[in-house]
C-alpha cells in the first residue's frame, strides 16, 4: 500500500505519474533498502531534507540493477506529487546543486513544454560540477549545464524515458515564448565589437600610410555618400584587403620597372663600351695598313720619269737631272 500514488494526484501525460518510470526499474526501487527505510511515509516537507543529503545523481547500476537514492527520490516525488511552487523552489535553490538537479528532472517529467523551457533554460548558466554514477557503478564528473542540456534534448536520462515536448522553434513561431539569447552569442557580439574597433584603428593607420605615398598631382576623390554613411565591417575589411593588394601590386610594379631600367642602362653602357673598343681597334688597324702600304710601295711615277730621263741623257752624254 505504501507504493500507491496519492488519491488526489493528477494524471500526467494521460497516465499514473509513477508509470513514467519503467516497470522493471520501478519494481527494483520498491525492493531496495533505501526506499523502504528512507522513503517510507515521506512528505513534501520532509523531501527537502532527503534531497539535501544527496551526494550524486544517477539511475540504476550493477548487474542486478540497483537504483540510486537520486532515482528513488524522483519516484517518491512522482508518487506524492508535490505542488509546483515546491518544485520551482527546488530548481531555484543555488546552495544545494543536487536539490536543483532533482527538481529539474521532476519538472522535465511532469511539466509542459513552456514550463520546461522557462525554468530549465536559466540553469544553462550554472557551471558547477556534479557527480554521476553510470551503469557500471563508476562515478564521473559532469557539469550542471550539461545535465540540463541532456534533459532538454536527450530521450533517456538517469534510465528514465523522458516524455516528448515541442521544439522550441515551434513555440517561437507561435509567439508563445521569446527567442533565447545564449551567453555564447553575447561573447560573440563582444568579440565582433572589439574586431570592429581594431579594424577601424587599422583603417586609420593605413590611411596615414597612404597619405605619405599619395600623388599630390592627382585631385582627391572623396568616398561616395553610400559608403560614407554606414560602412559595414565586412565591407571595410574587403576594401582594406583590396587596397593592400593594390598597394602591393604598385610596389611590385615599381620594383619591376626599376629592375628593367637598370638592365636597360647596363646593356646601353655595355654597347657603348663595345663600340668605343671597336672604333679604337679599327683606327689602329687602318693606321698600320697605311704605314705598311707606304713602306711597301716602290718608287713613285716622278722618280720613275727622272730615272728614265737620266738614262736617256747618259746615252746622249748629258748631265743627269737632280730629283
Amino acid at each position: 500500500m505504501a507504493n500507491r500514488t496519492v488519491k488526489d494526484a493528477h494524471s500526467i501525460k494521460g497516465t499514473n505519474p509513477q508509470y513514467l518510470v519503467e516497470k522493471i526499474i520501478r519494481t527494483r526501487i520498491y525492493e531496495c533498502k533505501y526506499w523502504k527505510e528512507e522513503c517510507f511515509a515521506l512528505t513534501a516537507e520532509l523531501m527537502v531534507d532527503k534531497a539535501m543529503d544527496l551526494k550524486f545523481v544517477g539511475g540504476v547500476f550493477g548487474g542486478n540493477i540497483k537504483p540510486t537514492p537520486f532515482l528513488c527520490l524522483v519516484l517518491k516525488m512522482l508518487q506524492i506529487q508535490p505542488e509546483k511552487d515546491i518544485v520551482v523552489e527546488f530548481i531555484r535553490n543555488e546552495t544545494f546543486k543536487y536539490v536543483r538537479a532533482l527538481g529539474a528532472l521532476y519538472m522535465r517529467l511532469t511539466g509542459t513544454a513552456l514550463d520546461c523551457y522557462k525554468y530549465l533554460e536559466p540553469l544553462y548558466y550554472d557551471y558547477r560540477k556534479i557527480k554521476r554514477q553510470n551503469r557500471s557503478g563508476e562515478f564521473e564528473l559532469v557539469h550542471m549545464d550539461e545535465f540540463i542540456d541532456e534533459l532538454l534534448h536527450e530521450e533517456r536520462v538517469c534510465d528514465i524515458i523522458l516524455p516528448r515536448i515541442q521544439k522550441r522553434l515551434i513555440l517561437e513561431e507561435n509567439n508563445q515564448i521569446e527567442a533565447r539569447v545564449s551567453a555564447v552569442e553575447e561573447d560573440l557580439e563582444e568579440m565582433e565589437t572589439s574586431d570592429e574597433e581594431e579594424a577601424m584603428e587599422d583603417k586609420d593607420q593605413s590611411a596615414d600610410k597612404r597619405k605619405n605615398y599619395k600623388d599630390l598631382d592627382r585631385p582627391d576623390r572623396g568616398a561616395s555618400p553610400k559608403y560614407r554613411q554606414s560602412p559595414s565591417p565586412s565591407r571595410e575589411r574587403n576594401r582594406k584587403r583590396s587596397r593592400s593588394r593594390d598597394r602591393e601590386k604598385r610596389e611590385q610594379r615599381h620594383r619591376d620597372d626599376d629592375e628593367r631600367r637598370k638592365k636597360r642602362k647596363h646593356r646601353h653602357e655595355h654597347k657603348e663600351k663595345d663600340k668605343s673598343r671597336d672604333s679604337d681597334r679599327h683606327r689602329r688597324h687602318h693606321g698600320n695598313d697605311r704605314h705598311h702600304h707606304k713602306r711597301n710601295l716602290g718608287p713613285s711615277k716622278d722618280e720613275i720619269n727622272i730615272e728614265e730621263a737620266n738614262e736617256l741623257r747618259a746615252k746622249l752624254g748629258l748631265a743627269p737631272l737632280k730629283p
